[in-house]
């Protein structure tokens, strides 16, 4: 690999064409160079990008992957056919872990059951989810990347929870209609656990964050 080229610049091309998030170890594998120096200029890019004048993009670490994304002011401008499409398979659990957030993993497990845990690894590989360890089991919540797809306006996990309710209100939804409307799994509203009462949900949050 040439030396008369920026790191910074090679690591803007590699996650610029494939399109998806990508770790450091994947970085390194694609240049060669050692962790150091790839955390160093992915930093450095991120602070370059940022002071772009009206750059439409930038450069996020989700859940330890490294993804270029278009800004959040400028979702709601974006056409529905340009947005990344998410297997249908996934949007029960993701709507449901917007609505409840923070939620335990083991919570969402009790809800649509043991498929969770393959739904939380793929929603996070796609860097639309932040699963962090709490005790034994993963406390999850919405990333940018989320926000962006579904045309929030807010970026916040917090603030993002409450529009999805809002949105499901409006729908007259609760979060297990919500759920059983978004599957292609043709499940039942019974098959998901009813959703947890205002109060537990206020107290959970409220813990989340402590």
């Amino acid at each position: 690999m040439s030396d008369s080229v920026e790191l910074s610049t090679i690591l803007e091309a590699i996650l610029f064409s494939a399109g998806r998030s990508m770790t450091v170890e994947e970085l390194i594998e694609q240049t060669g160079k050692t962790r150091s120096e790839v955390s160093g200029a992915l930093e450095n890019l991120r602070a370059t990008i940022k002071r772009r004048r009206d750059s439409a993009l930038q450069l996020t670490e989700v859940a330890g992957r490294w993804i270029f994304e278009v800004r959040p002011t400028l979702s709601s401008h974006l056409p529905k056919s340009v947005r990344p499409d998410v297997p249908a398979r996934l949007l029960p659990a993701a709507a449901l872990i917007a609505y409840h957030q923070p939620m335990k993993q083991a919570q969402l497990v009790d809800m649509i059951g043991p498929k969770a845990y393959d739904r939380v690894r793929e929603l996070a590989g796609l860097g639309f989810i932040d699963r962090r360890r709490d005790g034994l089991t993963r406390r999850l919540t919405t990333t940018r990347r989320f926000a962006e797809y579904f045309g929030c306006p807010e970026v916040e996990y917090q603030k993002v929870r409450e529009w999805f309710r809002a949105e499901a209100g409006k729908a007259g939804l609760t979060s297990a209609q919500l759920a059983a409307s978004l599957s292609d799994e043709q499940m039942t509203i019974e098959e998901f656990s009813e959703a947890p009462s205002e109060e537990a949900l206020a107290m959970e949050a409220a813990q989340g964050d402590e």
